[in-house]
C-alpha cells in the first residue's frame, strides 16, 4: 500500500513539473525564438533530484527505518565496499568533513557503523558496517528494490536508457566548460 502511494505521489509530481516544464517551455521558446535553455535543463534536473530525495525519505520514514537520506547514502557506500576513509566517504557522498563526522556518529549510536584506526596512516579512520548495519541492510534492501523496480515500470527501459545517455552528455558538457 505503502508503495502505491510513493508511485501516485511521483506521478503527481511528475505531472505537476512536465506541466511546469512545458509551460515555461511554451514561454521560454516565445521568448527566445525557438532555442532552449540549458539552463531550464539543469533547473529540472535539479528539481528531480529534490523529488527523488524527498520521495526516499518518505520511504524511509513510512517503513521506519529510523535513518536519513544522507545516512543511507553512506550505509549505501558502505555496503558496496567497506573499510574506506571517511575522506573517501565524503567524496563519494558530496558531504563536507563536519557533516560526515556527525552523520557518521549517529550511525556509530545506532549501532550500524564502526570507525577504526587505518593500520597505514594513523590520522586516517577507516569505516566499516557492524552486524547490525549488515542486518538493516537485509532488512532495507527489498524496500529499496521494489522502490526502484516501480520506477523502473513506469519510466520503461528506453526511457531510463535514453535519459541516462542525456545526463551523462549534459555531466560531459559541464564537466569540459
Amino acid at each position: 500500500m505503502k508503495a502505491i502511494k510513493l508511485v501516485k505521489y511521483l506521478t503527481i509530481s511528475v505531472k505537476r513539473c512536465t506541466f511546469a516544464a512545458e509551460k515555461k517551455k511554451k514561454n521560454f521558446m516565445e521568448d527566445n525564438n525557438g532555442h532552449f535553455s540549458s539552463r531550464d535543463c539543469i533547473i529540472q534536473l535539479i528539481s528531480t533530484r529534490m523529488a527523488s530525495r524527498q520521495a526516499m525519505q518518505r520511504l524511509l520514514r513510512d517503513s521506519g527505518a529510523g535513518i536519513t537520506f544522507e545516512m543511507l547514502q553512506i550505509m549505501s557506500c558502505l555496503w558496496t565496499e567497506q573499510g574506506i576513509s571517511q575522506q573517501t566517504l565524503a567524496v563519494r557522498t558530496s558531504k563536507d568533513k563536519a557533516c560526515l563526522t556527525n552523520l557518521m556518529l549517529n550511525l556509530e549510536k545506532k549501532g550500524y557503523v564502526c570507525r577504526r584506526e587505518d593500520p597505514k596512516d594513523k590520522r586516517n579512520k577507516l569505516v566499516y558496517l557492524t552486524d547490525e548495519g549488515e542486518a538493516f541492510r537485509r532488512w532495507i534492501s527489498p524496500k529499496l528494490s521494489a522502490y526502484y523496480t516501480r520506477l523502473d515500470e513506469i519510466l520503461g527501459k528506453d526511457v531510463i536508457k535514453q535519459t541516462e545517455k542525456l545526463l551523462k552528455d549534459l555531466q560531459h558538457a559541464i564537466e569540459t566548460y
